[in-house]
């Protein structure tokens, strides 16, 4: 794909910060992260399966999902959805089990690029250094790289 992920894990402060174009729409984009069937299609790295438990993707709402890996692993992720504003913003919790007692919010913004592109950026918080570093050090950028690169291969699908 030609839109690169960006994550930033600035030095000294406890969150991580990330930025990708998508050559779709700001609706899809906010779509793929509504729509359970469609994030069920790309959330998560390639070689993982999803087990979707529920996600309701509206101001209120609630997600647990758990990816399970070829060698067995599985990691169950959880959280609340406190706000969510259509095609522009939305605010989570993100809990994974691989660090229990450890919530982060996360601030995600949808904008609309113009000429049928847009941009996700997101802002992530973590109650201490350790905890954001522990996230950091479990390959979650890769993983946001290809799940990323799955939600284009997703929409392009929908358009052939």
């Amino acid at each position: 794909m030609s839109n690169a992920l960006t994550v930033s894990v600035p030095e000294g402060v406890p969150f991580i910060d990330f930025e990708r174009e998508f050559d779709y729409p700001v609706t899809e984009i906010f779509r793929a992260h509504r729509d359970p069937a469609l994030v069920a299609q790309w959330l998560g790295p390639r070689g993982v399966n999803i087990d979707m438990d529920h996600y309701d993707f509206r101001t209120g709402g609630t997600y647990k999902y758990t990816h399970s890996d070829e060698e067995g692993g599985s990691f169950t992720f959880s959280g609340v959805f406190h706000t969510v504003r259509e095609n522009e913003f939305a605010v989570q919790t993100f809990e994974f089990d691989g660090f229990r007692d450890v919530v982060s919010i996360e601030f995600l913004t949808f904008e609309d690029l113009g000429n049928g592109r847009s941009k996700l950026t997101g802002h992530a918080v973590y109650p201490t250094l350790e905890a954001r570093d522990g996230m950091a050090s479990t390959g979650m950028e890769d993983g946001m790289n290809d799940g990323y690169e799955r939600l284009e291969e997703t929409l392009a699908k929908a358009h052939a």
